[in-house]
Formats: C-alpha cells, structure tokens, sequence
C-alpha cells in the first residue's frame, strides 16, 4: 500500500508544482480564468504557497505521516474549494480537473492513514 501512496504522493506535487508554476508566470490564460472566476489577483501569491506548501507537505508525508495527513487535509479543501468557485460561476467544465484533485487529496488521505 505504502507503493500506492508514493505513486499518488509523487503524481499531485508534479501537478500542484506545475499548476503553482503556471499561476506564477501569470500567463494570460490563468489571469482571465482568475478573473472568470472573481478570484482577485491579489490572492495569487497566497494560492501558489498553498499549492507548494501542499507539494511540499504531502512529500515530507511519507516520512512523516501526520503532516502528510495535514497536508493532504489541506489539499482536499483547496480543491474543494476550486470545485466551488468554478461551479458558482456554471464553468463545469473547469469543475471536473478540481473535482479529480479532490478525490486524489482525499485518496492521499486514506493511503496515508492506512500507511501509519
């Protein structure tokens, strides 16, 4: 099981490191999805930490397993949280990738807690 963990571990902090690398080169692309979806600009610095502290966090989990777990935690609300913004404005299609990234947090939860 703890195989698993590493796989889902290693497969979200590539994205979340790709996805902080895309918010901070502020391409057009992402700025007119923030705007889209009414995040403020000045939120962008705080959501690229949170997406490397989350990298971070749930790397540091598979030696640690309480702050892989913590991290994870933070992780499935972040993404619950996109899952929100995107479906307040009706962008399901920009639902699904959060909706996917929700259920892998909440997998890295349960991985990692059946791994302790």
């Amino acid at each position: 099981m703890f195989v698993s963990l590493a796989v889902v571990t290693v497969f979200m902090s590539a994205l979340l490191l790709v996805s902080a690398g895309a918010k901070s080169l502020r391409t057009r692309h992402i700025t007119e999805q923030m705007s889209t979806l009414g995040v403020p600009q000045r939120m962008m610095a705080f959501l690229i930490g949170a997406q490397i502290a989350g990298a971070a966090g749930v790397i540091a989990g598979l030696w640690w397993g309480p702050v892989g777990i913590a991290a994870a935690i933070g992780l499935a609300l972040y993404f619950a949280g996109a899952v929100a913004f995107h479906l307040r404005v009706g962008d399901r299609k920009g639902a699904s990738p959060a909706v996917v990234l929700t259920v892998a947090s909440v997998a890295l939860i349960v991985l990692r807690t059946a791994t302790l």
